[in-house]
């Protein structure tokens, strides 16, 4: 029998997570399957996703920066990827690709993990690409007190705030006034060109206001280490990832997500070599 195949469609991969984790999760569940870094130019997305039509292909994570340019590439989106018009995990059912977007259940159950309920609460996105799209429809649905959207195109702003009811603001605004901020860019994001960036000075954010970066390689990024000197709460990447990867891993293969095996195998690929 062909041993099952699974991967993530980016540009670039290397600094992946995905394998290191759901390569623990498939032998934790005892699934003889692989996982695999797809390293997809933009040019070269519609063969590859093409390819995850072949029987021993279970389906694929789909990150930065292929997470709207994979939609018309789809057979179906479900709910929440077709509300956040972005798609993070595919899954090959009979030869038909069905697009599914977990970032957003993914960061609400990291938020729920922190102590941390959306309801009634102000939050700041700091960006509008595909991974914002999930987190900020996922905090409509857990009735957040509102969510707002700061880009540097207003354009991906205002069309994101529409979708979620939320609003668009200047991506300079004030930090002040609201319960929680997300860095939902690559800035800080190892092997991104953009490692030392620090997106806005959380020091400006409420003293009690959560500093959350969905960033996860490096583990402390140039926000949340300027959140920390700031005095200010602070949540990284990595809970998100496992929580998201873990909805996708349930989807694949129609089992519970091992999520202690997982959480394990994505810190000790975080930590630095001794």
């Amino acid at each position: 029998m062909t041993r099952a195949r699974l991967g993530i469609v980016g540009h670039p991969v290397a600094h992946s997570l995905s394998p290191a984790m759901q390569g623990a999760a498939l032998r934790a569940a005892g699934i003889d399957a692989s996982y695999e870094r797809w390293d997809t130019p933009p040019g070269a997305l519609p063969e590859r996703i093409a390819a995850l039509r072949a029987p021993d292909c279970l389906g694929a994570n789909v990150t930065i920066p292929h997470k709207r340019a994979v939609l018309p590439l789809l057979d179906e989106l479900a709910p929440p990827a077709a509300g956040a018009g972005a798609v993070n995990t595919i899954v090959n059912d009979g030869g038909r690709l069905v697009g599914h977007n977990t970032d957003g259940d993914g960061f609400t159950a990291a938020l729920a993990e922190a102590g941390f309920a959306p309801a009634g609460k102000r939050f700041l996105l700091l960006g509008a690409g595909g991974a914002a799209r999930g987190i900020a429809l996922a905090l409509a649905r857990a009735d957040a007190a509102a969510v707002a959207i700061a880009a540097r195109r207003p354009e991906a702003a205002e069309a994101l705030a529409e979708a979620a009811d939320g609003c668009a603001l200047p991506f300079g605004t004030p930090l002040a006034p609201f319960d929680c901020v997300v860095n939902c860019t690559s800035a800080g994001m190892e092997g991104g060109g953009a490692e030392a960036v620090l997106i806005r000075d959380p020091a400006e954010s409420a003293p009690r206001a959560l500093i959350v970066d969905i960033v996860y390689a490096p583990a402390e990024t140039p926000l949340l280490r300027a959140a920390r000197a700031a005095g200010r709460p602070t949540l990284g990447g990595l809970p998100m990832l496992v929580h998201q990867g873990a909805l996708a891993f349930e989807r694949w293969t129609g089992r519970a997500a091992p999520l202690d095996a997982m959480r394990e195998a994505a810190r000790d690929a975080l930590a630095p070599a001794p």
